[in-house]
């Protein structure tokens, strides 16, 4: 049995409705990168431990991760989740619907950065963020959520490992340059505590001080 299969078998069993997101995405030539179970539970737990009310996503896809954040939100907790693709938030917001979060989680479509400038103009806040989107923009994409966080926010961002590309020297295409660089920057940014899972793809965590 493979670690992830253990890990999934008794921590992160997916129910009906998140086990039909994988087909559902297959059968609409969707790409199948949704977070694994164990992230999905990674994700619960962090939202649950911090006592997380408002979450920012970016990266939507097929609601996945955005129903594992919703189920841990207390009943006055909410979601903003930003995801360019209208087939892939529409999808999203039925997934959403069957697991009966319709009321917790909302889809604002359109470039995440543009999206992300109008809510700083707003001075939104948010105490959660799950960064799981195009990997050119986390830089961006990281700044902007340390510059809306709340004291003590948790920034989540996936794909951190990119298949074990970051430890390879030889690999220096530039998505892979970018995802190390954003590990660096965190590692040593005195604004934040981080560390990296090694769960999935590698998740990195940081609590904004």
């Amino acid at each position: 049995m493979r670690l992830e299969e253990y890990i999934r078998r008794l921590f992160a069993r997916e129910d009906e409705v998140l086990a039909s997101i994988h087909p559902g995405l297959a059968e609409r030539n969707m790409p199948q990168i949704s977070v694994p179970p164990e992230v999905g539970k990674a994700l619960y737990m962090l939202v649950k431990i911090s006592g997380a009310h408002n979450v920012l996503e970016i990266g939507g896809l097929g609601g996945t991760s955005a129903i594992w954040m919703g189920r841990a939100l207390p009943a006055d907790g909410r979601i903003l989740s930003l995801e360019i693709n209208p087939d892939h938030a529409a999808f999203a917001e039925e997934n959403v619907k069957r697991a009966g979060l319709a009321d917790r989680i909302r889809y604002q479509i359109g470039d995440a950065a543009e999206s992300l400038e109008m809510l700083e103009a707003k001075r939104a806040q948010f105490d959660f963020f799950f960064i799981d989107a195009d990997k050119e923009n986390y830089p961006l994409y990281v700044e902007k959520a340390i510059r809306m966080s709340t004291p003590g926010a948790i920034i989540a961002l996936d794909n951190m490992l990119w298949k074990e590309r970051v430890l390879d020297e030889d690999e220096q295409d530039a998505v892979t340059q970018t995802i190390r660089r954003v590990n660096e920057r965190l590692a040593r940014d005195d604004r934040v505590d981080a560390t990296l899972l090694t769960i999935g793809d590698g998740l990195l965590v940081a609590r904004v001080k």
